[in-house]
């Protein structure tokens, strides 16, 4: 059973003169006056919502308001509790890292990205190394290489003001 998003109308804000009445258990009761329908719903101890104000009579069921938005606010957190926040992490070297830091910095990436996040990695260039991104496209792709296992490049090396970026997302679980 869905209803629209916006807020429904209850009980006495009900003001048609006459409605379609759904009971609780999914029974049309036919077109009745409003007053007709409230008069029902509380004889059962339970409440007339509105649930479709658009059509031509109103369609209103008769049901337990608390219970429902109570399981609505659960199905929402539970569906907020299954979605996966994908960061985006960055890795920052410089064109002339030494092989033990480039490799640690291939280990934190791979580590990133079997954890499912993003990645930007970074080459940067300091004063007149700008002079030569060759050297920065080569590292790039030992980068790229050595992570190949663990993820894909998304966007290629692209030089950035004083820096090349290149971004690598994981690869989908088999």
């Amino acid at each position: 059973m869905t209803i629209s998003k916006q807020e429904l109308q209850i009980n006495e804000e009900i003001r048609d003169k006459e409605v379609l009445v759904i009971d609780a258990d999914g029974k049309k009761l036919g077109v009745l006056s409003a007053k007709e329908a409230q008069q029902i719903a509380f004889e059962q101890d339970l409440d007339l919502v509105k649930i479709a104000p658009q059509a031509t009579p109103p369609v209103c069921r008769i049901m337990d308001y608390g219970k429902y938005c109570f399981e609505q606010a659960k199905r929402e957190k539970e569906a907020r509790k299954n979605q996966k926040v994908v960061a985006i992490k960055e890795i920052r070297m410089f064109s002339t890292i030494d092989t033990h830091d480039f490799e640690t910095k291939v280990n934190q990436a791979v580590k990133f990205l079997q954890g499912g996040d993003k990645l930007k990695v970074s080459v940067r260039f300091r004063k007149r190394a700008i002079a030569h991104p060759e050297l920065g496209n080569e590292l790039l792709d030992r980068f790229k290489e050595a992570v190949s296992a663990a993820g894909t490049v998304d966007k290629p090396a692209k030089m950035e003001g004083r820096s090349i970026v290149m971004f690598v997302s994981p690869k989908a679980a088999k």
